[in-house]
This record gives structure tokens, sequence and C-alpha cells, in this order.
């Protein structure tokens, strides 16, 4: 399946729009990528710190639910980051130009909860960071504002 640009399949606009590309999704996972730049919203002469990957692999996530929601004719909705586990990291710095892949698989989903086994390797396939993220869509737009 071709996907749709990432930012039909994400509610992010920029600059918090941080994934450059949809790779993939299916009903257990999802691919992005990401080639960070000078003008990148959390960049500084260093690169991109490492734990801005958790909203990277956050993305991912959203990108995932998105596809889905896509694929069924529905509307892309707002999701939330509640928390993450297990994130390490074989880097301090994600370095400029250097592009990214985050992966995204689900491991649970009930009631609009769901929880991923994210990962962010570099062009080589070697693992930068790695993380579980647990994440919540209400039903409805209302529901979250609620």
């Amino acid at each position: 399946m071709t996907l749709a640009p990432v930012e039909t399949l994400l509610p992010h606009e920029a600059p918090m729009l941080l994934l450059d590309e949809a790779l993939a999704a299916d009903a257990d996972s999802a691919r992005a990528a990401v080639t960070p730049a000078p003008d990148h919203l959390f960049a500084t002469a260093d690169g991109i710190p490492v734990h801005v990957g958790i909203e990277l692999m956050a993305q991912t996530c959203g990108l995932w639910a998105g596809a889905q929601a896509s694929r069924e004719g529905g509307p892309v909705r707002l999701g939330y980051l509640l928390g993450t586990r297990r994130f390490t990291a074989k880097t301090d710095w994600f370095r400029l130009g250097e592009r990214l892949e985050i992966s995204a698989r689900l491991v649970f989903r009930d009631q609009g909860m769901g929880v991923f086994d994210c990962r962010i390797e570099d062009a080589a396939g070697e693992v930068l960071a790695e993380a579980q993220l647990s994440v919540y869509q209400p039903d409805t737009e209302e529901e979250g504002r609620s």
C-alpha cells in the first residue's frame, strides 16, 4: 500500500510535525523517516538531543493510527502519549543530516489504549534508541477535551 504524505496522516502542523516521510504502515506496525536539518525545531550545534526521539517514536505511533483511520475511511484524530518505559539510547545526539528510521510495533490495543515497541535506527541499521510507549486515542475529539 502506498502511504499518503505524512502531513495527512498526523494531526500535527509545522513546526511540531517532526517526521519527513511515512515509509510503511500495516495492521501491526509503522515506519517513518526524518533527516534532521539545521532548521529543525530542536536542532542545536551538536544535533538533535536524543530525548527528542521519544516524540519521533510517538509521532510514528500516531502515523500508524492515521494510516489505520485512512484505510477505514475515518478521520485522522489526535492521540496522547501517556508514558515511556525502558528508554535506552546509544548516543546523546542525533546528527544533523543523518537519516533516521523510526519504527513502532503494536504490542497491545484495547479501547483507545495502545502500547508500542519503538526504535530509531541510523542509515546503517544501528539501533540508536529504543523505548516502549503507552498511548491513548479517544473515540472522539470531544472526549479528548473533557
